[in-house]
């Protein structure tokens, strides 16, 4: 089987419901079932908790950027790229709007990020370095597969993109596309 498929053509309510269906199961799962977990393990073996002063009101706050962000970059990648992030039903067209103009991958951004906020609201050390290793893990793992399916179906469109967004630390100036960014047909 191969992982990355292009998104059928559909209408975008359909893309966007997709998307937001992914979104919750692996909000649910990641952000909170396995957080939940590593905490409950660290309630269990006494393993004591971070000294973070007004955690859970910094962890709330920093949820919801991240969440704001992920959001925004999963509506993009629907609307703009016809497709949902998975890469089962990934984006149609190279998208370079949004958050994307800032930093390469904004949903993984936000992903790190949420998770680091779950470890801050509860104030513990496993679950933020559970999301530290989900970056890294991130990282090596999934991005040079993600980068490899983008090259090949985009071409100089995604080399110069790439070239220009850096991939964790957003640029201090938004990414100026022509708008023409390439469509691929879903691979049969």
């Amino acid at each position: 089987m191969k992982l990355f498929r292009v998104a059928s053509e559909t209408s975008t309510v359909r893309h966007l419901l997709r998307t937001f269906a992914q979104m919750v199961v692996f909000w649910s799962f990641f952000l909170f079932v396995l957080p939940a977990a590593i905490h409950n393990l660290s309630n269990h073996f006494a393993i004591p908790s971070l000294p973070l002063p007004h955690h859970q009101g910094l962890g709330v706050g920093a949820f919801s950027l991240a969440s704001a962000l992920g959001v925004w970059s999963a509506t993009m990648m629907a609307v703009q790229g016809r497709g949902t992030p998975l890469p089962l039903q990934t984006a149609r067209k190279l998208v370079v709007h949004g958050p994307y103009r800032f930093v390469r991958n904004p949903m993984a951004v936000a992903g790190i990020a949420q998770g680091l906020a779950v470890g801050m609201y509860l104030a513990n050390w496993l679950v933020i370095s559970y999301a530290l290793v989900g970056a890294v893990s991130w990282h090596i793992l999934c991005r040079p597969a993600e980068e490899r399916d983008l090259l090949q179906r985009f071409g100089e469109p995604y080399r110069a993109y790439r070239s220009a967004v850096p991939l964790w630390w957003p640029r201090r100036r938004p990414f100026a596309s022509d708008g023409s960014a390439p469509e691929m047909r879903p691979h049969r």
